[in-house]
């Protein structure tokens, strides 16, 4: 999954070929949105129908340039030029372009036709379709950038998109406050990103990543702390890292197809991607690899305890996702490989898991509460099936795709930390109490919702969705289950004896790692030690959450026990009350403060009406001037010449 250091020699025939897929793969969804837009808005069968279709063409356009591609392909002209300052676009398309498109275009299309089935009926359907198809341009061309300015007009436009798909249902008021939160919030790390931005193109006169690549490969001393520090920023907003992170469960107001597409597997993602990018080519330094171990792990501790506490299914899966963004983003401080392995294996387990929730919402008219649900394999066995599927995979399960990506976060993480330092043994801790909640806080959903008796009548009503939404659920279970296999390496130097638990735990970067941090002999029986206590902790976790949520009891227990920690966890450690508290208290003080002083005293007093005061006076002196006698005009008119006189003599 490592970039590539030199292009592969092509002819010009190749090369010709590779920028048409390229570009068509680029604007085929944007001409979708627009046609849709201009046209067919107010349609409820060709809408879908033209979104579908451009989805499959961009499948098929990325299927066909991994395929045939060579290992590195890069375009770039001028598009304009304002003094010293060019702006360039490209393309670029390597290793880890080539397996985000494939996340991006496979996922997007399968959601895709799944929302065919999900949004029948609904009003505003061009709408909805316009969106998924805009918010695919914007992602591909993201993936698809060659230089960080590039990157940076396309993560806006994601971000545009996202707000306006979140808001599909603008007739609810949670949609829109969610869709203000998710732009205003996200615009914070933005803001910081382009600052980052703007420092590497002053420092560098270039953002171009071959470029970039060449001048850190050079002199690695260029490669700031303080410009990566300003990038890390796009980072924690779009992927919803602390303190950032407050936007992502309130998008779970959107239809659950976009939480699928946007909030599970692509956008979110994105920030990951970003970071890969800028590690690819060694521009974060150690001091922002260590920012983001510790951020991240703490993220995916925290997301894991929050998502107990939560009775929505949407936001359960909303939480689990911040805590896998944690271990990706932990992923991207150990080696970048690990974060686009577990993002590739976290985008079809989390889409098949949102899915399953929306055939779920769809099929119980709307409810989301899991203690209103129950008894649901019988009647949804293959909604009930799938998502079975995908958790045994996000739970790691061995021999489940989830089960190679996250355990080779876990162990690269152990290998770290025998280095010694304090920072890298707290981050291993937080990251394997991570794993060790997934089991937990995701056999509650599954005993709750598909276990037991019918709690209500929505649930009791609850039927099998169509095969629109069954089929696309069907094909993500199945690469839940196996699609990480061909990613997988065999660690030899730990003899072998446990491929039976894990065939394949780890990447053999995991193993360079831990024989680089701890070359004694005790290492590899260490390692295994860990693995095996992963998987205790998987099983054991599988048994609380049996005990404690699978007997149907229709409540929390923990939530009647101790109602204290229930509400700490319900409220996400009151981040929403902080934040709420310094809009309202603190920066809205300040702005009336500014309004008051600044404004009305500086501007409005001084500048707007002190300027007017002054010409008033000004105008009534010169008004006495001309309306003067004779005699005083030829008064002013000798004290005039005098001075004049008197100031060409002086000079």
């Amino acid at each position: 999954m490592q970039t590539p250091s030199r292009p592969k020699t092509s002819t010009r025939w190749e090369t010709d070929d590779m920028e048409a897929k390229l570009t068509f793969l680029l604007l085929a969804p944007l001409f979708s949105a627009a046609a849709i837009v201009l046209f067919f808005r107010s349609g409820r069968r060709l809408p879908a129908f033209i979104s579908v279709a451009s989805a499959g063409l961009c499948l098929a356009a990325a299927v066909s340039a991994m395929v045939s591609g060579a290992g590195l392909y890069k375009s770039s002209f001028e598009l304009f030029k304002l003094g010293g300052f060019s702006f360039n676009t490209g393309l670029l398309f390597d290793a880890a372009a080539a397996n985000m498109l494939f996340v991006v275009c496979f996922v997007g299309f399968l959601i895709h036709v799944f929302s065919v089935g999900y949004t029948d009926g609904e009003e505003s359907r061009g709408r909805f379709f316009a969106g998924m198809s805009f918010f695919m341009f914007s992602m591909t061309g993201l993936v698809l950038s060659s230089n960080l300015f590039m990157m940076f007009v396309f993560w806006e436009l994601v971000g545009f998109s996202s707000y306006a798909l979140i808001a599909q249902y603008s007739s609810t008021e949670a949609a829109k406050a969610a869709s203000k939160k998710a732009f205003i919030v996200n615009r914070v790390g933005d803001f910081g990103f382009l600052l980052g931005i703007i420092f590497c193109w002053s420092a560098f006169g270039t953002t171009d990543f071959s470029e970039l690549a060449k001048i850190v490969e050079a002199d690695p001393a260029k490669a700031s702390t303080g410009m990566g520090m300003l990038l890390l920023c796009g980072f924690l907003g779009k992927s919803a890292q602390f303190p950032l992170q407050v936007w992502l469960p309130d998008a779970m107001a959107g239809p659950t197809p976009v939480s699928a597409l946007i909030h599970a597997a692509t956008m979110v993602a994105a920030g990951v991607f970003m970071m890969v990018r800028l590690c690819s080519f060694g521009f974060l330094t150690p001091a922002v690899l260590d920012a983001v171990l510790i951020l991240c792990s703490l993220m995916a501790f925290c997301a894991g305890l929050w998502a107990l506490g939560q009775t929505d299914i949407k936001k359960i899966l909303a939480y689990s996702t911040l805590a896998h963004l944690g271990l990706m983003g932990a992923g991207v401080a150990l080696g970048y490989d690990l974060a686009m392995y577990h993002l590739t294996t976290h985008a079809f387990f989390k889409a098949t898991l949102f899915l399953a929730a929306g055939s779920i919402i769809h099929a119980c008219a709307h409810e989301q509460d899991i203690y209103k649900m129950g008894g649901l394999f019988r009647r949804m066995p293959a909604t009930s099936v799938a998502a079975l599927v995908a958790a045994f995979s996000i739970i790691a399960v061995p021999y489940f795709s989830g089960n190679y990506s996250k355990e080779a976060i876990v162990l690269a993480s152990y290998a770290r930390s025998a280095s010694g330092a304090l920072l890298d043994k707290v981050s291993f801790w937080l990251v394997f109490a991570a794993a060790a909640l997934t089991p937990i806080y995701m056999f509650r959903l599954f005993f709750n919702v598909f276990c037991g008796t019918p709690r209500s009548e929505s649930a009791e009503k609850a039927r099998e969705s169509s095969l629109w939404m069954t089929l696309p659920l069907a094909v993500l279970a199945a690469y839940s289950a196996v699609g990480a296999w061909s990613y997988a390496y065999d660690l030899e130097w730990l003899g072998g004896k446990w491929d039976f638990l894990m065939p394949a735990a780890a990447t053999k970067f995991v193993g360079g790692l831990l024989k680089l941090h701890s070359p004694s002999p005790d290492s590899a029986e260490a390692a295994r030690f860990v693995a095996g206590a992963a998987l205790v902790c998987t099983f054991a976790g599988v048994g609380i959450a049996y005990v404690l949520y699978g007997r149907n009891r229709g409540y929390d227990p923990v939530r009647k026990r101790l109602p204290l920690v229930y509400g700490i966890l319900e409220k996400h450690g009151w981040f929403d009350c902080v934040y709420g508290w310094y809009v309202a208290k603190v920066q809205q003080r300040v702005a009336v403060f500014l309004a008051t002083f600044a404004d009305l005293l500086f501007i409005e007093m001084l500048c707007v009406r002190g300027s007017g005061v002054v010409c008033a006076v000004v105008g009534h002196g010169v008004k006495k001037l001309h309306a003067c006698s004779c005699n005083s005009q030829v008064k002013w008119l000798v004290f005039g010449a005098i001075l004049l006189f008197a100031l060409v003599f002086a000079s």
